[in-house]
């Protein structure tokens, strides 16, 4: 919670000095938990507003500027300490600056009035650019090949994250023309990433994290580059310290050039020639904000002549010539009624707040996830507390602060249940995890969202098995586990509600029909930890039967490209689990295929999709995305979810939007969808 300060011109010296000092220990304390745990405490607001009593005390008493001060530094983290990670530390030959921000109109306007005089400028021509809510990085490229890429660190020494960067998809290996030439930008990730990830990571038990930007710090700051891989991210390039190697004298001519080379560039750009058009670039995008597929947290203007950003020239810790406008949070303010533990499949045992319905983003929000009891007990959330409420990465509802002041002066801590809410059985922490677990094989709840998931469309897809049905089978005691889906007989769901003798034919049908499935959606269904559908794919492409993957080892699995150790471990050790061995074995004796039968074509003439990268982008009116990415990975397609230089086929839909727009600047082939089912009958 942001405090109450006293005006600055009550302040006497003593108090100033004071209070300086807590400031400064607090943010140092916020940076480094932003920036080398990846962990944020607070959110960025707090933070920023802390950060701005901060300057504003340190310019009305600068004799109590300290050298340690956040205002002093790049970044606030404590960056140069040991380094826990095992990361190479790099020198950054020129200084990577961070940016100054405000937070309204005129704060920019006076900021722009600053700048102009400082030149004797009338007027001044800005490019605008959407501040990516990523972490900052520099590419160095020699003769046009990739030689090292560094985080931004304190500005002035970064970690070298080269083999991770080379996972990223968009990112070159080798420049289309052979320049040396560094380059500076940000990794992201996306939204849809960021939620899936976090997903997983608390189906598994594991933290999550708070958003978008320290998911990618994250996940690029790994020791295992395929742990990196496997997380997705993205990346756009915006600067450099040497434009003169590049040819242009402007930033927007930057952004175009860098496209050029096949480097990866937000298009959304606009360049302005007076700083009251920024009012209305900055509206549409706030209104855009929550449709973009990555996170944004405000509008950078920069001047936009290189020479003039050098006549206005830096401070010790952000250019001049810069601004970045940031965006208010977006916040509700509501009241936890109740706090509901669900299980799910692998067991983790899940409080989520139910709370008054609020508008948040343009949504109406009552639920929104706790995570964890570890969260719970963090940000010391009671029943009945009154909370703010915004969207982590602008998509999931989070439980930001408790407003203490609202709070009942009988409220009692909140105690986690010590009981399974669907079993009875006691629940545990398995090493070390933040989760709370439910370790009963026969847990009912697990039983069924393990069914549900079996049945699902990425699964084994057998149609009319949902939820609703589940639940009527597990409570009649048909079924109690996911062999006993293949001894269903028609009189049994006959028997069911809402069931008649087509959809009873139909389910009987379905059920049957998913024996014949490739060995993938098996793999996929029996719900191994961590392994989704298309680490089950390259599983089933590596070992071809399930059999050979059941008898496995853990550090052969562990040695596939895109797996790793964790991966390797949780198939071993989910295969050594004797019921698993008796499953198993009643599956075969049912007759579910145990071979990989999705063929993919050989290299030749004929298959045009062979070896190629592929990306899907639009909405697609005849076929499925999920069945078009299924027959392209089975012709041998690498199917991709981001443009690049690397890429050789976009298909694109209706309403394709900035990938088709970045195909076409790259001069990437693409085809529409009426093309492609003509590609595919051939």
């Amino acid at each position: 919670m942001i405090p109450e300060f006293k005006p600055l011109e009550q302040l006497n010296s003593t108090e100033a000095q004071q209070e300086i000092a807590t400031l400064s220990d607090q943010l140092n304390e916020y940076g480094y938990q932003y920036y080398e745990l990846d962990n944020p405490s607070v959110e960025d607001y707090v933070y920023d507003a802390l950060y701005a009593r901060l300057v504003a005390l340190e310019d009305k008493f600068p004799q109590f500027v300290t050298p340690d001060s956040p205002t002093q530094r790049v970044a606030a983290g404590n960056t140069t300490a040991d380094n826990t990670r095992g990361l190479t530390k790099i020198t950054h030959p020129t200084p990577m600056l961070s940016l100054g921000d405000v937070f309204s109109i005129e704060e920019l306007a006076d900021w722009d009035k600053r700048t102009r005089n400082a030149i004797n400028a009338d007027q001044l021509d800005y490019n605008l650019e959407l501040k990516i809510d990523g972490l900052a990085i520099e590419l160095d490229y020699v003769d046009g090949v990739l030689v090292l890429a560094a985080t931004r660190g304190d500005g002035s020494i970064g970690e070298d994250v080269t083999q991770n960067v080379l996972t990223i998809e968009d990112i070159p290996h080798t420049l289309k023309e052979p320049l040396t030439v560094s380059v500076r930008g940000e990794v992201y990730m996306t939204k849809a990433s960021f939620a899936k990830l976090n997903e997983q990571r608390e189906a598994e038990g594991e933290s999550i994290f708070a958003n978008p930007r320290n998911a990618a710090a994250g996940s690029l700051r790994q020791l295992d580059s395929k742990v990196t891989a496997r997380r997705k991210l993205s990346s756009f390039v915006y600067q450099t310290s040497t434009p003169e190697v590049l040819g242009v004298t402007t930033q927007s001519d930057l952004l175009l050039r860098f496209a050029e080379l096949g480097l990866p560039t937000n298009t959304t750009n606009e360049v302005i020639h007076n700083i009251d058009e920024v009012s209305d670039f900055i509206e549409k995008y706030r209104e855009l904000r929550d449709s973009l597929p990555y996170g944004i947290d405000g509008v950078v203007v920069k001047t936009n002549s290189f020479d003039l950003q050098t006549e206005i020239g830096n401070t010790v810790k952000i250019p001049k010539w810069a601004i970045a406008y940031k965006f208010p949070p977006e916040e509700a303010t509501t009241v936890i009624r109740e706090i509901q533990w669900t299980v799910g499949r692998t067991g983790v045992v899940t409080p989520t707040a139910i709370m008054d319905p609020v508008q948040l983003a343009g949504t109406t929000v009552q639920r929104a996830s706790l995570h964890n009891p570890d969260y719970i007990a963090e940000k010391d959330i009671r029943l009945l507390d009154t909370v703010t409420l915004h969207k982590a990465g602008d998509i999931i509802p989070e439980v930001g602060q408790v407003l203490v002041k609202y709070r009942h002066q009988d409220a009692l801590p909140y105690e986690a249940p010590g009981w399974c809410p669907s079993c009875g059985s006691k629940l545990v922490h398995i090493d070390g995890e933040v989760a709370l677990r439910c370790i009963n094989p026969n847990c009912s709840a697990q039983i069924k969202e393990g069914l549900v998931h079996f049945a699902s469309r990425n699964a084994m897809n057998i149609d009319g098995l949902g939820p609703r049905v589940v639940d009527q089978l597990l409570e009649t005691k048909i079924v109690s586990n996911i062999a006993d889906l293949y001894e269903i007989k028609k009189p049994q769901l006959m028997s069911l509600e809402k069931f008649a003798d087509l959809s009873a034919d139909n389910l009987v049908s379905a059920i049957d029909d998913s024996k014949q499935n490739s060995v993938e959606r098996l793999i996929t269904g029996l719900g191994i930890r961590g392994v989704g559908a298309k680490a089950a794919l390259t599983l089933a492409r590596r070992f071809e039967n399930l059999d050979a993957l059941k008898d496995a080892k853990e550090e052969d699995i562990a040695a596939i490209d895109g797996l790793g150790e964790v991966l390797g471990h949780s198939v071993r050790q989910y295969f050594d689990n004797d019921k698993i061995e008796e499953m198993i074995t009643r599956l075969r004796e049912l007759g579910l295929n145990f071979d990989y039968t999705s063929q993919t074509m050989q290299a030749d003439s004929d298959n045009y999709f062979y070896n190629k990268r592929v990306v899907l982008t639009g909405k697609l009116t005849e076929l499925t995305r999920d069945g078009a990415t299924q027959w392209l990975t089975e012709h041998g397609a690498n199917v991709s979810s981001s443009v690049s230089s690397k890429t050789d086929l976009v298909i694109a839909g209706l309403d394709a939007g900035s990938k088709l727009t970045k195909a076409e600047e790259l001069g990437i082939q693409v085809i529409n969808e009426q093309q492609f089912i003509e590609l595919q009958n051939e």
